[in-house]
């Protein structure tokens, strides 16, 4: 079959990779950052880490805690200490064996690397002792009801140690797959790891992960054969798919979101109007319909969001659902702030969604008197430009954790690891910290009602939608299983006979 003209780069790089019978091929919306999961931070990194590096504990598809590297755990009764017991005989794709020592590396380097943006993930931990060769107890300065969570996610990913000093340009870590070769906005390579702890559940000899941001690129690929599975199809898209006899459409609904972080503290970007006043944020959000963004982007399936807990989540308050459009009343906020035209960049990753929604809330803004200049850009370098502080508004989207505080924390507190917008109320991060610290439900939700009171005040963060995770594949994919979570997990996955 010869590739469409319209998928040159993604076909020939497939094409240019040896692909076997036993090849699977996987289509992202856009290219992984760093491929360590201490540095990482976007979510189609965590599709490969999900691939790569085995856990602790993974999740089940209704949200439960199951055993990964590790087969049992347990609280102390005081809520301070909790000891895993991990698995015999799991080693690292270097062939060195994954123990309590390892654990301990990896839980300390995750806490105090320079860079890592597990940091806060992980702020509860006092230290992590080897209790022997198979038993790690990691002890809290605090209780933390989020810690378990954490740890089933990049935090409790398991690297080797021998391979930290390199680990991003030669990524050795522990999962059914192990690194093969990466070409930066190409593709992403991994073969099989046949000493894997469970290698006989995993079916395909290699996996091949292709960025393809342009969501017309990705489905034609698919239709044509040139890819096996996709993540996110188009909301438009969706109908093609379902009508066609060779597709399958496995949607599932989200645990994250998707929103608009405006620079409040981060920079000299962040002295501005919008910035510095939120009269001028409450006027923003009051502009933009998110109704319409469902109906003519989502297709639908993307629930309008006021809050970072989706609708599912016991912690999620239906009384923040009411936050309607008013341009009348979003006009005299800027009156009130003493502004007529508020000027801003916009800042998204290249994806045709993203571009769609950017450019809808540009019209929308501008009825109320917002001059919005659109700022398409890659998405790795998104990130680091709003690390740096170089952005007035991003859009954002956040692929949900099973834990509340995996939605709000790292966003919203004065140190969390993902507040690109540098938002710091010393009151959130009491109530936040507090909230972390307690396992009733509905204690933690007085708290999370509290916190939002004051954060859909201010409007460090304007929520537009929930992140459902529509997935497209071929009908020779046999046992894909889609995940609350969006991550692609391929135990029992095979190649229909």
């Amino acid at each position: 079959m010869k590739p469409l003209s319209m998928m040159a780069m993604a076909a020939g790089l497939l094409m240019s990779t040896a692909v076997s019978a036993q090849t699977l091929k996987i289509a992202l919306n856009d290219d992984p950052d760093v491929l360590d999961p201490h540095r990482a931070r976007t979510f189609t990194g965590r599709i490969v880490f999900a691939s790569l590096c085995d856990k602790l504990v993974d999740i089940t598809p209704d949200l439960k805690f199951t055993p990964e590297l590790a087969t049992e755990w347990k609280w102390g009764e005081d809520g301070k200490t909790l000891t895993f017991k991990l698995r015999s005989g799991a080693t690292f794709h270097d062939g060195e064996k994954i123990d309590a020592a390892a654990v301990k590396a990896n839980l300390d380097r995750a806490r105090t690397l320079q860079d890592s943006l597990r940091k806060s993930e992980l702020s509860s931990v006092e230290s992590v002792e080897v209790v022997d060769d198979l038993t790690v107890a990691i002890k809290l300065a605090r209780p933390d009801g989020t810690l378990l969570s954490q740890l089933s996610d990049r935090a409790g990913m398991m690297l080797s140690p021998k391979a930290f000093a390199d680990f991003a340009q030669k990524p050795v870590c522990s999962g059914p797959f192990k690194f093969v070769e990466r070409v930066q906005n190409d593709r992403i390579v991994l073969e099989r790891f046949k000493e894997h702890w469970n290698a006989k559940a995993y079916n395909f000899d290699r996996v091949v992960f292709t960025p393809i941001p342009d969501t017309t690129v990705r489905l034609a690929n698919l239709k044509a054969g040139n890819i096996d599975l996709l993540e996110r199809l188009a909301p438009t898209d969706a109908p093609s798919v379902k009508s066609d006899a060779k597709l399958v459409f496995a949607p599932v609904d989200g645990i994250g979101y998707q929103g608009l972080t405006i620079n409040t503290n981060n920079g000299d970007r962040a002295k501005t109007p919008l910035g510095q006043d939120k009269r001028v944020r409450q006027a923003l959000e009051l502009a933009i319909d998110m109704d319409v963004i469902n109906e003519v982007v989502g297709q639908g399936i993307f629930p309008p969001a006021t809050q970072p807990f989706p609708l599912a989540s016991p912690y999620r308050n239906p009384k923040y659902d009411s936050r309607k459009r008013d341009v009348a009343k979003a006009k005299k906020l800027l009156k009130e702030a003493g502004v007529e035209k508020v000027k801003f960049e916009l800042s998204f990753g290249t994806s045709t969604t993203a571009q769609q929604i950017a450019e809808m809330i540009q019209a929308m803004a501008a009825e109320a008197g917002f001059e919005i200049t659109l700022r398409p850009t890659e998405f790795a370098a998104l990130q680091k430009e709003a690390t740096a502080g170089n952005f007035d508004v991003n859009v954002i989207g956040w692929s949900g954790r099973v834990d509340p505080d995996g939605n709000i924390h790292a966003f919203v507190t004065c140190k969390g690891g993902l507040n690109d917008g540098r938002y710091c109320n010393p009151q959130i991060d009491t109530i936040l910290n507090e909230a972390r610290s307690i396992t009733d439900e509905v204690k933690r939700k007085a708290l999370y009602d509290s916190a939002q009171a004051i954060l859909l005040d201010d409007l460090p963060i304007i929520y537009t939608y929930y992140q459902p995770w529509p997935f497209a594949l071929t009908k020779k994919v046999d046992g894909f299983k889609p995940y609350p979570d969006g991550l692609i997990r391929l135990k029992g996955v095979k190649f229909a006979s």
